[in-house]
This record gives structure tokens, sequence and C-alpha cells, in this order.
């Protein structure tokens, strides 16, 4: 069953002169999926992910979540929707700094006013799924960017949203935090069944997920699935990659074993 479908999108910034940043795009993830999206910079990657999560609206097509189209709701439905249904994961982690790990992760509860005790062995879940339990009572300036990464994937997840839309999560991390990082995204999606969209400049990254869809141009360019062998997975991205073209340096080289 597809969770999320993206029928004929096309997005035009209007201006003094007009910029089409996507075009006859079309998506379709079922429902426990892990898709990464790839393309140069100014693909529109950024742009349909923008889209999917709500943020920026569509000139034209159809985007539904689990059946809904969020653009039909009104503005506090449409926040409502964001909060309940979606979870966010940005390269820049998005965490309120005068909170504690604890108060960050615990965020989303408190705004849908959930029971302090339901709220409290939530967190005391997801903090052990994602190994952060020790740092729950630290702030953020006091932990890595790995652990502040995991801290933020906690909070995109605590509520159980339908889907989790990632935009370059492993942007800020050494390679090491970044494995790390997308192993956590990789288990979650196995074992608790979250669908994931994965914006991504890091092929690396992108191994890690069922299929990756390529965009240039605004335009669907390709995809290809995983199959059975990562490291295989891994190469035709870095093919695929090469073949597509973009700036030096644009792809990320480095590899994690």
């Amino acid at each position: 069953m597809n969770l999320l479908t993206a029928s004929n999108i096309g997005k035009v910034y209007s201006g003094a002169i007009s910029f089409e940043a996507l075009a006859n795009i079309d998506l379709s993830v079922a429902q426990g999926e892990f898709v990464g999206i790839m393309g140069p910079s100014g693909s529109g990657k950024t742009t349909l992910l923008n889209m999917v999560s709500t943020i920026d609206r569509p000139t034209s097509g159809e985007i539904r979540i689990a059946g809904e189209n969020p653009f039909q709701l009104s503005y506090d439905q449409l926040a409502l929707f964001r909060r309940r249904e979606l979870g966010f994961v940005f390269q820049a982690y998005n965490l309120l700094h005068k909170l504690t790990v604890k108060e960050n992760i615990m965020m989303p509860l408190v705004l849908d006013a959930q029971p302090i005790a339901d709220m409290n062995r939530r967190v005391e879940e997801i903090a052990e799924k994602l190994g952060i339990t020790s740092i729950l009572g630290k702030r953020t300036y006091e932990i890595s960017g790995g652990q502040a990464q995991r801290t933020a994937i906690a909070r995109a997840l605590i509520h159980r949203p339908k889907v989790l839309l990632a935009d370059e999560p492993t942007g800020n991390l050494d390679s090491r935090a970044a494995k790390g990082v997308m192993e956590i995204l990789e288990k979650r999606n196995k074992e608790d069944g979250t669908t994931m969209l994965l914006v991504t400049h890091d092929p690396a990254a992108a191994s890690h997920c069922d299929r990756v869809v390529f965009i240039k141009d605004g335009r669907l360019y390709n995809e290809i699935h995983c199959g059975d062998s990562r490291a295989a997975f891994y190469q035709k991205i870095i093919d695929l990659l090469s073949v597509m073209g973009g700036s030096e340096n644009e792809f990320s080289p480095i590899r994690y074993s």
C-alpha cells in the first residue's frame, strides 16, 4: 500500500523571471519503505521534500499522505497534521539549546498535551533504541554532533509519525557519526516499519535506503533499488551520479565501511 503519492507535481517560483523548480514529478512511497532522493545542487530534490513536508505548496499536481491531501486542510488543521503525522530531521539538528536532550525529545508530546507519565515512558523507550539514555539530562551544547542528530531523530520519531522526512541528516557529521546515524535510521525503518524519505548528497548514506530516486533539472532522471548487496547498491549509486554529472566536490566521496 502506498502511504505517500506525489502525482504530476510541478513548482514554479514567480518573479521578474519565473523559475520552474520541478516538473511532472510522480513519486509513490509504500508503507514502511525507505526512499532516498539524490541529484546535483539545484536539481529540485529539497524542493520536492518541502512539498511532501507541506512546508511549501506545489504549483500543480497533488500530494497525498495516508490518503489525505494536506493542502486541502485549513491552516490550523495543516499545523496539526504536520505535527502529528510527520517527523522532521534536518542537517542543522534544529534543537533548542536552552532545553536538555530529554526536553527536546519530549517537545512534540508537550505540544500535544500528553500525560507526563506517558511522555516519560516514551522518552525512555526511544532513547534506549537510539543509544542516548546516558545523555538525556545534558544540554545540547554538551553533546557531540552525532549525539545531537540522534536526539533530533528521537524527537522526530517519539510521536510515531506516518512519515519521517530527513534533509541531509549526515551533512554536518564526520564519517563515523554519519554511519551511526544512518544505521539508526535503517534499523528504525526495518524494526518499527517507519516510512522514511531521505534527501542526501552522500552515496554512503543513500545506500541504506531501499530505493534511490534521482532528480536532475527538476525532473525525474532515474531510480535504482537496493537488492541483496548494499556494497553493490553503493557502487550503482556512484556510477549513476557520475553519469548525471555535477560540480566538483558536489557529492561526498567518503565511504564508511
